[in-house]
């Protein structure tokens, strides 16, 4: 065997090793990716100082910007709070469900999304992934609280994939189906969405969608307004998962004057 043949056979299995290193790494990768989600992962709701049961969970949000900000689905806030109750917006931090007070910053109604910030030291925050990097088959997780108010503040993880990049609403299958709602949303809301073949549950609005291996926000779980808009023809909604891209969580920040 001639030297040249040697070579390129050792440079194969150098390649070969590296490969399987690489593979190796992005499985172990997401365990450690999700210790640092974890922390970054609230619970989003209200309470109030004058009734029996103080604290409401209402979905999931996560930590952005400087650590003080807080991103969830507009639909999880409530369209407005008892005074007479004194209550107020909350951000539920760690299995204790730690109380931060929070307040309203901007919402965007257009796309379900909402900006809090809370009061205290700052919180570790999730890094901004981009949607242009997003392509149909990408490995996706998503962290949240699923029926928490149940099952407790206890962060849980799907992992799946984006099985389509999908617009929001579609026409219908005849004219009946065309509603005033559903006319609304084709004229004003044209954006795509990310489809994914992960579940998500009641109280998973809000949850970060990232990728496995960097952590990078990709999108916001959306159980509610989604749905609304794409499936509101169907007679038994489906259990198909949809999220809000990222780049108009990032546009909304911007509006904000948030730096990231």
């Amino acid at each position: 065997m001639c030297w040249q043949t040697r070579l390129q056979r050792l440079w194969l299995l150098l390649k070969i090793g590296v490969l399987l290193l690489m593979a190796t790494n992005a499985i172990a990768s997401l365990p450690e990716t999700i210790e640092h989600i974890k922390q970054a992962v609230v619970g989003v709701g209200t309470y109030a100082s004058t009734r029996g049961a103080q604290a409401s969970y209402r979905g999931t949000g996560f930590v952005v910007a400087n650590g003080r900000y807080v991103v969830t689905n507009a639909h999880v806030l409530p369209s407005q709070l008892d005074s007479k109750r004194n209550e107020r917006i909350a951000v539920f931090v760690g299995v204790k469900g730690l109380l931060r007070r929070a307040k309203k910053v901007a919402v965007d109604t257009v796309h379900d999304l909402a900006l809090l910030k809370i009061e205290g030291s700052p919180l570790p925050p999730m890094s901004l992934g981009n949607t242009s990097q997003v392509r149909e088959g990408e490995s996706i997780a998503f962290t949240g609280f699923p029926i928490g108010a149940v099952l407790g503040l206890h962060p849980v993880t799907h992992r799946g994939i984006v099985s389509a990049i999908t617009p929001i609403a579609t026409a219908g299958r005849t004219s009946q189906d065309l509603n005033p709602q559903r006319i609304q949303h084709l004229r004003q809301r044209s954006f795509k969405v990310f489809q994914l073949d992960a579940t998500a549950y009641p109280g998973n609005s809000g949850s970060p969608v990232y990728d496995p291996d960097t952590g990078q926000v990709l999108g916001v779980v959306n159980m509610v307004f989604v749905k609304g808009s794409k499936e509101n023809v169907l007679k038994n909604p489906s259990g198909i998962t949809y999220a809000i891209p990222v780049d108009y969580v990032k546009a909304l920040l911007e509006r904000a004057g948030v730096k990231l």
